[in-house]
């Protein structure tokens, strides 16, 4: 599989939408100028459409292994990771007091998303690392960070995230797995952990496993919870490996797609029991593996925008090449290849515009990220931590819930061609599929944006973007143009959709809570609609300022932005109808358990 990083798309992304000359006018993130910014983009999508994209096929074709407690990784993963570490690309945005380069998430993002693009099973290693490295930089001790954190970031080992049991799924208080406090210190792990993503392997020397468990005398449910360092090897006091912990790889899962990424079952204990760490205190577990949790979860979202992204790109090259049919207009006697169709433009249109709007929607959460980490001001950190957290659940839902369509899209482009492995576009259909699923599924993203999100301030952060819209239809509105009239339409109304849902939500959460929750999935997609909308309008924006410099390119964007414009802020209508129906949860609840 080929795959040619965009990285004019992403640095317009990046300068113009995401406000990187903000970023790096933070302290700290002097460095990040766009210069920098390019440098590190180009060399990441060096090493993502040199090493990693050309392995894609074959860990699909020929995944990781499991025999005899010992996991085996695709041929040549091995080696690509070793590139992937030795350029240092695990510690872009992680600090530079632990071996990290100490660049802003808005710049570590795009690698995030090339990564993945390049091949989603092998990212998968690094994204689990990452969020063991920000769990062990917020919560663990002193002695712990020295001891982990730089041995995770240069790639020496890798990290986990062991939350799942077979009892357990989206439902963390059903956790049995022990944790019992021994003389020393130590605590004596004892379970069994389902799902657990590059669980175990041959790529790093040694597997940090965070993994969730109770002590004997915890609280009930999730206040009884607490989060444990179990490494696959325990560590001397002089950084060095000792004796092998009692932690092993039972079985690994055979999967729909990302199948290279192994998926483990891991049993802790079988032979005495595995030592584990505390991370901070006991019974605050979960909060602690919510950091790691959030920051995967805003990973999965740039998954959706990479995987559609590399979906778009193959549909776009076979729409070129395949040839057939004469057009329907009568312009031509011959058969013509298909992307001169009109379906296949409407089909290549949505693919490119709903993934422009994920990955500006995404690299725009990062940017409040930054900012909420990083502006000496305590009350705009406060406001922009808000923000952030309120489009996280829709970068993950909204963004991977396009992924599906877009890679969906993808195979019916390539026709009966697509529904054949060999042509590769069905990887890119089965590797997303996972995406809605893992981390949360959609449906807990959606309950996430309204419980934690929207309720908890009464829709204040939400009415904070809503006025933000607000500002960029008055540009609109001063532009001259049907294409300006168009946009400013199509996302005025856009923006009262998503204002009469949030009004919704507040208003009836308490007396009427089923009437909201049923529409907790479409309440989601349409913030992301919206928002997504907004971004291509503030693109529109940009690039007419710009159509000058490069006709092609800024063109090229305002054609997207009609076309996202014309074709899906429509939607934000009929889901507002859907979402704020008189009839409550009258519709969802009308067949009784035995109907269905």
């Amino acid at each position: 599989m080929s795959y040619n990083a965009p990285v004019k798309d992403i640095m317009f992304t990046l300068t113009e939408l995401a406000g990187l000359e903000r970023i790096a006018a933070l302290p700290g993130y002097e460095d990040a100028t766009a210069e920098t910014a390019k440098a590190v983009i180009e060399e990441s999508a060096k090493l993502c459409g040199e090493v990693l994209a050309p392995l894609n096929a074959q860990g699909d074709r020929n995944p990781s292994t499991w025999k005899d407690g010992v996991v085996t990784a695709t041929p040549g993963f091995a080696d690509a990771f070793r590139q992937f570490s030795s350029g240092g690309w695990q510690g872009v945005q992680h600090p530079l007091e632990y071996d990290g380069q100490g660049l802003p998430k808005l710049i570590g993002t795009p690698c995030i998303e090339m990564l993945n693009a390049s091949n989603m099973s092998f990212a998968l290693c690094p994204l689990l690392t990452d969020g063991a490295i920000e769990a062990l930089l917020t919560a663990g001790s002193d002695a712990q960070k020295q001891a982990y954190v730089p041995r995770l970031i240069s790639g020496q080992w890798t990290g986990t995230m062991n939350l799942t049991e077979p009892q357990a799924g989206s439902d963390l208080s059903l956790v049995r797995t022990r944790a019992e406090l021994q003389s020393d210190g130590t605590y004596r792990i004892c379970g069994t952990k389902i799902f657990i993503t590059w669980g175990d392997h041959d790529m790093a020397e040694n597997i940090v496993h965070l993994v969730l468990a109770r002590t004997p005398n915890a609280p009930e449910g999730v206040k009884g919870i607490s989060l444990f360092i179990v490494p696959k090897f325990l560590v001397n006091e002089d950084g060095s490996l000792g004796e092998r912990n009692d932690v092993h790889c039972v079985s690994i899962e055979h999967k729909l797609g990302i199948k290279a990424s192994p998926t483990a079952v891991l049993q802790f204990g079988d032979h005495g029991g595995a030592t584990g760490y505390l991370i901070g205190e006991e019974n605050h577990g979960l909060e602690y593996m919510f950091i790691m949790m959030n920051a995967a979860r805003f990973a999965v979202g740039m998954q959706g925008v990479g995987v559609s992204e590399a979906a778009y790109q193959k549909a776009v090259d076979y729409a070129r090449d395949r040839v057939q049919c004469r057009p329907v207009d009568g312009s031509a006697k011959q058969p013509v290849a298909i992307i001169q169709h009109p379906d296949v433009r409407r089909m290549l249109a949505t693919m490119r515009s709903l993934t422009e709007a994920s990955r500006a929607l995404g690299y725009v959460a990062a940017g409040h990220c930054d900012i909420a980490q990083h502006h000496p001001d305590a009350a705009t950190r406060v406001e922009h931590q808000a923000i952030y957290e309120f489009l996280v659940p829709i970068v993950k839902g909204w963004s991977t819930e396009s992924a599906l369509e877009v890679t969906s899209l993808g195979v019916q482009v390539h026709g009966g061609m697509g529904f054949i492995e060999e042509t590769g576009a069905a990887q890119y259909y089965r590797d997303a599929r996972i995406l809605t699923i893992y981390e949360g599924t959609t449906a807990i993203q959606a309950n996430d944006l309204i419980g934690r999100k929207t309720l908890r301030d009464g829709g204040g952060v939400a009415k904070t973007l809503l006025s933000n819209i607000g500002e960029t239809l008055e540009a609109l509105r001063a532009q001259q143009g049907t294409t300006f009239a168009l946009m400013h339409t199509h996302l005025a109304q856009g923006q009262r959709s998503l204002q009469a849902a949030v009004e919704f939500v507040v208003a009836n959460a308490k007396h009427d809570p089923s009437a909201v929750f049923m529409g907790s999935v479409l309440y989601l997609k349409l913030a992301g609609v919206v928002l997504g909308g907004w971004q291509m309008a503030r693109a529109m924006l940009v690039a007419s300022s710009k159509l000058s410099e490069d006709p092609s390119f800024y063109g090229a964007k305002i054609a997207t932005a009609q076309f996202f414009a014309e074709y899906v802020l429509p939607q934000a209508m009929a889901l507002e109808v859907s979402i704020t129906g008189a009839n409550g949860s009258e519709g969802v609840l009308a067949l009784s358990e035995s109907q269905f």
